[in-house]
């Protein structure tokens, strides 16, 4: 029995995150309505794991970061298996996002340091000591419902 072709893979078009800044650094998980959430997905071991992350942000033209402080399930995932999956979702403007990429940990150093000063001040406040670290993604692939995906070459 022959098997079924591949489908096309999609075209390579640039990504280039900052023109996703103003919708993506503004998705708070304390938004009083609740409209708009940074999601992350990781996983280890095939055991699926999603997380809000209030401190999601587009750090440059390359990469999404945030301040990971609760150092439990996704902190392990990420650096055991750095896959992972960013949903943006804005409820109210029904639109969605979806960023594909490899997370990488940063424990020390002026990139952490960097990441905490652009982290929203709630996100701070719940990290008192200041353990967190900062993950850096570089978004490989960007999916809008209904578009063609953006891919990295």
């Amino acid at each position: 029995m022959a098997s079924a072709p591949r489908p096309a893979p999609p075209p390579v078009t640039p990504i280039d995150l900052t023109e996703f800044e103003a919708i993506v650094d503004t998705a708070r998980i304390d938004d009083e309505r609740a409209t708009t959430t940074g999601l992350v997905a990781t996983s280890n071991d095939g055991q699926p794991d999603l997380a809000l992350k209030g401190s999601l942000m587009v750090w440059d033209k390359d990469h999404l970061a945030w301040w990971e402080r609760a150092h439990g399930t996704t902190l392990a995932n990420v650096r055991e298996n750095g896959q992972a999956c960013l949903y943006y979702v804005n409820r109210a403007e029904r639109q969605s996002f979806k960023f594909f990429g490899t997370a990488e940990v940063i424990d020390s150093g002026p990139v952490r340091d960097q990441v905490m000063a652009r982290t929203i001040q709630v996100e701070l406040d719940r990290d008192p000591e200041r353990k967190g670290v900062a993950v850096m993604v570089r978004v490989d692939k960007v999916i809008e419902p209904g578009k063609e995906p953006m891919v990295r070459e």
